[in-house]
């Protein structure tokens, strides 16, 4: 029986790429799960796919950047489902790709907002609605950039590597309330910030071949499995999805 069967699930960024095929696997696997994103168009079209599939979703238009809005998809959660277990840290961006100094202040803020404002709105919305029910996972999509400085990336490396600290520091304050926090860096994948990259032609990352990049359902694969307790030794830290024995441990290959 799947770990998450009955488990309520909120993932933000769900109208695409890995936050897509997150919802989809966790409502595959017996989750009951909230979709959020900025527009609600494609997380309906989404979530009325799984449910024609046999699954159980939700909806809301929701941004990031506003803690009300993440408050508000909490709430429909737990009005829904009677409880939120899970959350899912997803949404982010990769523009603007410049160096420092050609950079857009405004962009560069837009993306702090984003990537790092909202995992805190997040957190922020989901702590109080886990530790009712005695805890929860929360999973924040991280990055190989939050240690790997590159070119053109200063403001997409700087909002993963704050978000790794975030995670850590949501560890130390509430794994003693039953709170799990990990991270996922993922590498490479195949999804539309990766067109972006590739389209930038700017650091050795936009000339990876197309092939090398894995697909978004391995990463929904892995993040059903860091909700399990066989994932507890990563508690606090970082999966890494390039390392061949996580890889063999999730059973993505053998």
């Amino acid at each position: 029986m799947s770990s998450v069967k009955g488990k309520s699930v909120l993932i933000t960024g769900a109208s695409r790429g890995i936050g897509e095929s997150a919802a989809r696997e966790f409502a595959a696997q017996g989750a009951k799960v909230v979709l959020t994103a900025r527009s609600g168009t494609d997380i309906a079209r989404i979530a009325k796919e799984i449910a024609s599939a046999g699954g159980t979703a939700e909806y809301l238009a929701t941004d990031v950047t506003d803690i009300d809005q993440m408050t508000a998809a909490a709430d429909l959660a737990v009005s829904k489902f009677g409880r939120l277990d899970v959350l899912i840290n997803n949404a982010g961006i990769i523009e603007p790709i410049d160096r420092l100094e050609d950079a857009d202040p405004a962009e560069w803020g837009r993306l702090i907002d984003i990537n790092v404002k909202g995992v805190f709105h997040g957190i922020h919305a989901a702590l109080p609605r886990m530790k009712a029910v005695n805890g929860g996972t929360i999973i924040t999509i991280g990055s190989g950039a939050a240690t790997s400085a590159l070119e053109g990336w200063s403001a997409y490396c700087t909002s993963k590597a704050a978000v790794h600290h975030l995670n850590r520091t949501l560890y130390e304050e509430e794994a003693e309330h039953g709170i799990r926090a990990m991270v996922l860096s993922p590498g490479t994948v195949a999804t539309d910030m990766q067109v972006a990259i590739r389209d930038s032609g700017v650091n050795p990352v936009s000339r990876l071949d197309w092939s090398s990049h894995i697909s978004p359902e391995w990463v929904a694969k892995a993040l059903v499995w860091m909700c399990d307790k066989d994932a507890d030794g990563w508690n606090g830290s970082v999966v890494s999805l390039r390392e061949p024995d996580i890889r063999k441990r999730i059973g993505l290959v053998r």
